[in-house]
């Protein structure tokens, strides 16, 4: 038996400002820290923003300038991964002692992608990127690919990232299941009611701990570019949270919580893990690889490849 406790942190960045958002980020690990928690989990685009209400002032078509400068602007926000940004939350990190799951957005190049960073006491330990974005996230994110379907070994088991309606993707899940992953981390925008089902379903799905988080986010936090798009009403909430903790068996934990800014923790039991598996185990006793099989593509998939 190992207990430990985990968190989800439900707030939001501040607007345009990368460097103000990091800070941020660093006193919520911190105050994470502080109320006992050995494992952190962010919501979606904290670090970058995400761009709720954006349509870059594209139609079918035809750009504009006014669109190509939206796109430069929420561009300069990204982050490179490694970088200065991941050096200081790193160090942030290794002073909680905790293990942190966090989403970002993150510039290679001319693409930014919507990105879950990993990190352990130790640093950095990986990253996945949506390898899905939902309709319209298509104007600005790319797409990832198997190569960062990963997870970071924690002290209760792999830690892993699925990020928001990747959630609605059955073989992701499954991929996700074949690597044992016992803290499945769902980083996501989704504030709606049906979002705490999709959790449960996980939960009972995997037999793992699912711990779900999104931004709290008000128009006073939301860019005058974008926000307006929504409402121009300065107290309007665009983003309500639903912070939650789910346990192997589908039982709630934790939250959904709606009421604002908060951390919500819970304490979990690795053991919770075996007991749920007696009579399901979705890629083991339950499994039947003689009528169903999923193949999956880890392989990384560059646009140039050179060869000597």
């Amino acid at each position: 038996m190992t207990k430990f406790r985990a968190a989800v942190v439900q707030a939001a960045p501040v607007s345009g400002n990368t460097s103000a958002t990091v800070a941020k980020t660093i006193g919520l690990v911190r105050e994470a820290a502080a109320l006992g928690a050995n494992v952190a989990v962010f919501p979606e685009a904290f670090i970058g923003g995400y761009p709720k209400g954006a349509n870059f002032n594209i139609y079918i078509g035809a750009r504009t300038p006014e669109g190509r400068q939206e796109f430069a602007d929420y561009h300069a926000g990204a982050i490179v991964v490694p970088g200065p940004e991941t050096a200081d939350l790193a160090e942030a990190v290794r002073e909680a002692g905790l293990f942190l799951t966090i989403g970002v957005i993150e510039r290679d190049g001319g693409t930014l992608y919507c990105t879950a960073l990993y990190f352990t006491p130790e640093g950095l330990a990986g990253k996945h990127r949506k390898l899905m974005p939902t309709g319209a996230e298509r104007l600005c994110w790319g797409f990832g690919d198997g190569s960062t379907l990963d997870t970071v070994e924690t002290p209760w088991g792999p830690m892993g990232a699925v990020i928001c309606w990747e959630n609605y993707m059955p073989l992701m899940r499954t991929a996700m299941y074949g690597k044992g992953i016992t803290l499945y981390c769902a980083p996501t925008a989704d504030d709606r009611d049906s979002w705490a089902a999709t959790m449960r379903h996980i939960a009972l799905e995997g037999r793992c701990f699912v711990l779900s988080a999104c931004q709290y986010l008000t128009r006073r936090d939301f860019p005058q570019s974008m926000g307006n798009r929504i409402t121009d009403e300065p107290e309007a909430v665009l983003m309500r949270g639903g912070a939650i903790i789910v346990d192997p068996l589908g039982r709630v934990l934790a939250g959904p919580d709606y009421s604002g800014e908060t951390i919500l923790t819970a304490d979990l039991d690795t053991d919770d893990i075996v007991r749920a598996q007696f009579d399901f185990d979705v890629v083991g006793h339950y499994a039947r690889p003689d009528v169903f099989l999923l193949m999956v593509d880890e392989e990384s998939k560059a646009a140039v490849v050179t060869r000597a």
